[in-house]
């Protein structure tokens, strides 16, 4: 008697399950963006949303959730009810979170729906620099140690993650780091001679870099930039860079862990179709972002190689809290 109440309980939850998923939605579906109104991930989803929803046949109301570095909107989606009906709206930092002590959650806790597209890293130098690539200012590091003025923009940003990185494939560089409150700040000291060098993302420096306010040194990706196709790419440097890239902020989509198969795959067509609709494309292609469009297996494989990446250099370059190891984060390579 007892294994046939627990096969029509099993039954009546599978069927329960089965016609959720095939009215969802069946009501509004909440949006949680991590940061606020007019950045870069707040533009990202508002204008990739409205093309999802006709692909949807839904409603997704779109509110900011500010605060912790993005952790305030992440918990909250994290404790609601994996059904669907609140979206994660976020980009690449939780991924850092439990390192740099901002909580013991991350995307781990979700499923991806879409990761929509990422930025590229550039290294640019001010134009009177006595170099003009990537080889002539190691070159120029080596002969003038303790010159060299490097831009930052503080622990995890994508200047300290680019040091990170250029100090594990080449060792130590021996330069001053000059920090900065953002990369706007930070480019506009580079065009005036404050520093020297800055890395960036290539949306950010394009605009600069075409007007001959700053010169491109090396792109920090595996592939040559439609966008830049005559500047160098750091592999063809260094192949030890292929370790750590591609590599970006990005953009994603997500949803608690525990939602229904059914559900992830309705969203997730949603927002494919949507990521391709030609409106979206051109804002992402005019800021110098790299579409992705990538769900399943094959964004997971992707975040946790960023994860594993960014969190070791990170750790190496003591700006972590805690150690990778702690949270089962193994070495690149290993």
């Amino acid at each position: 008697m007892r294994k046939l109440v627990i096969s029509a309980v099993s039954a009546l939850v599978f069927a329960t399950t089965s016609t959720f998923a095939a009215d969802y939605p069946s009501k509004e579906i909440q949006g949680v963006i991590q940061w606020g109104a007019g950045g870069s991930t707040d533009t990202v989803m508002r204008s990739v949303t409205p093309h999802a929803e006709e692909a949807l046949g839904g409603t997704v109301v779109m509110q900011n959730m500010t605060g912790g570095v993005g952790a305030i909107a992440l918990n909250y989606v994290a404790g609601q009810a994996a059904d669907g009906y609140t979206l994660l709206m976020g980009a690449e930092n939780p991924l850092l979170y439990k390192v740099m002590g901002l909580g013991d959650k991350d995307y781990s806790d979700f499923i991806p729906i879409n990761l929509l597209a990422r930025g590229t890293p550039i290294l640019v130098a001010n134009k009177d620099a006595p170099f003009d690539d990537y080889a002539g200012m190691m070159a120029y590091i080596k002969e003038n140690p303790g010159e060299l003025r490097v831009g930052a923009t503080g622990p995890g940003g994508l200047p300290s993650v680019i040091t990170a990185m250029m100090n594990t494939i080449e060792g130590k560089l021996d330069v001053i780091s000059v920090p900065y409150d953002g990369d706007g700040p930070a480019l506009t000291a580079l065009q005036g001679g404050a520093i020297d060098v800055m890395p960036a993302v290539l949306g950010a420096a394009i605009e600069g870099i075409r007007a001959g306010n700053m010169k491109p040194l090396a792109i920090f990706d595996v592939a040559q930039n439609e966008k830049l196709p005559e500047v160098p790419i750091v592999t063809s440097f260094n192949a030890d860079y292929e370790t750590y890239l591609p590599w970006g902020p990005f953009f994603g989509v997500f949803v608690a862990s525990g939602t229904p198969d059914d559900v992830v795959a309705k969203l997730s067509a949603a927002y494919a179709e949507g990521a391709k609709n030609p409106e979206f494309v051109e804002l992402m292609d005019n800021r110098g972002f790299k579409m992705m469009g990538i769900s399943g297996a094959e964004a997971e494989e992707f975040l946790a190689k960023w994860q594993q990446g960014t969190t070791w250099l990170l750790q190496d370059a003591g700006l972590t809290k805690a150690s990778p190891e702690e949270f089962g984060i193994k070495r690149p390579g290993q």
